[in-house]
């Protein structure tokens, strides 16, 4: 009888807020997290990118010689997709379940596994990092219909669906004390309206979490009705300043040739809109380098734009082509880069991403401001994250772990923020 599991989440934050909702469901049917003696291993993987493809039959094979008995299953995209296409049958694993049934799960793993049945009286928060630091992810929606040229994920997600506000605030009455700030995390917040955008966070903003934040709002969600409001709460400390907003390029043509529907003229001034509000609001992206017929002239296009535009943090990622995107049609076309181009123009966008990361936080010196403490101390001090997001480290002997504390930030050593209580 199974009764030891862990799990390993793979890609966005979204497959992590799953992740929490799959171990809290195992734990309350009977199963215990054990990372260390698992029986049961549970994979949600990530299509993404090739890379997430690779990363996760690495780890099955690493599993399978760690634990030899230890019966693996695979759920998300990489595993939707493999199971639809019949890609997995040289894998060493026991059950591969689709993004569809993947609400089924838990049930399936103890139909499937025999596993107890009532509750073990453990830490539900053990083995997440965010759980751990007083934060909790919660999934608000799932699915895209937008079918970016380069995008697999609305193939293998459900139909667009948002969660009801009231279902997704009764979730967060029903958080342990210890939780101080939720996270909340969207295929494409896009499909939940900037008008219920704007509730949400309202609903939120009635409970009594102390800090809300955003996994991502995606670039069609950044509406006047949500930069108006925005404008009335960026002043406040309980709603983390921190916009991570998946843009691709800033180069129109490759836009088009993405199928992102807007140009760069009209996010760069819905982003500096966020700028006048806060200063301090840390915004991020991810940037796509290497697309189809991308030339020189569109990457200088796209460095010109990051440079000037407030972006202050850049998630790069080569151009990985999907098969069954439209993407993997139009490259019967359109040219590819080569390696080695691609992999000259991510390094070149990552080093503008720390210059402008590394200027951003310099302007933080002397600013006042909570800040959630995450993990514990070790080395004389603990790590917190400001009303930004921006880690700071505060020295200190004492736990904070899950607090919430004034202080100032002093100094840099080393690309990373230094501060003190206050």
């Amino acid at each position: 009888m199974i009764k030891r599991f862990a799990s390993f989440s793979f890609g966005c934050r979204v497959n992590m807020a799953e992740k929490i909702e799959l171990d809290q469901a195992l734990i309350g049917l009977g199963f215990r997290y054990d990372p260390d003696r698992p029986e049961l291993f549970i994979i949600n993987t990530c299509a993404v990118t090739g890379k997430a493809e690779r990363e996760t039959r690495q780890l099955v094979y690493q599993l399978r010689r760690r634990f030899p008995g230890l019966k693996i299953v695979l759920t998300g995209c990489s595993a939707t997709y493999w199971k639809k296409h019949r890609l997995f049958a040289d894998l060493p694993v026991d059950l591969v379940v689709t993004n569809r049934d993947k609400a089924r799960l838990p049930v399936m793993i103890q139909t499937r596994f025999s596993s107890p049945s009532g509750n073990y009286k453990i830490d539900k928060n053990q083995g997440n990092k965010y759980l751990e630091s007083g934060r909790y992810l919660i999934k608000i929606q799932d699915g895209c219909r937008r079918f970016c040229s380069y995008c697999i994920v609305p193939y293998l997600r459900t139909e667009p669906a948002t969660r009801p506000i009231a279902q997704i605030v009764g979730t967060i009455d029903r958080l342990d004390k210890n939780i101080k700030e939720v996270i909340l995390t969207a295929i494409n917040t896009e499909v939940y309206g900037d008008v219920n955008l704007v509730r949400l966070i309202k609903a939120v903003h009635s409970t009594k979490i102390a800090r809300l934040s955003f996994g991502s709002i995606h670039p069609w969600s950044l509406s006047e009705t949500f930069l108006r409001y925005y404008r009335t709460i960026a002043d406040s400390s309980r709603f983390v300043d921190f916009f991570h907003v998946p843009l691709q390029s800033g180069a129109n043509r490759i836009l088009r040739l993405m199928r992102r529907d807007y140009n760069r003229e009209e996010i760069e001034e819905k982003l500096i809109q966020i700028r006048r509000a806060n200063p301090r609001a840390l915004i991020a992206t991810d940037i796509i380098t290497g697309f189809l017929d991308e030339t020189e002239r569109d990457f200088k296009e796209t460095c010109a734009f990051l440079q000037r535009a407030p972006i202050y943090k850049l998630h790069v990622f080569r151009f990985s082509r999907r098969r069954h995107t439209a993407a993997d049609f139009m490259a019967k076309r359109l040219p590819e880069l080569s390696s080695a181009t691609k992999l000259k123009r991510s390094r070149a966008l990552i080093k503008l991403g720390e210059e402008k990361y590394a200027r951003f936080i310099g302007g933080l010196r002397g600013w006042r401001s909570t800040a959630l403490f995450i993990n514990h101390p070790r080395q004389g001090g603990q790590p917190a994250l400001l009303e930004n997001q921006v880690p700071v480290w505060i020295p200190t002997t004492k736990d904070y772990a899950g607090e919430i504390k004034h202080v100032i930030v002093t100094e840099i050593r080393h690309g990373q923020l230094t501060g003190k209580l206050v």
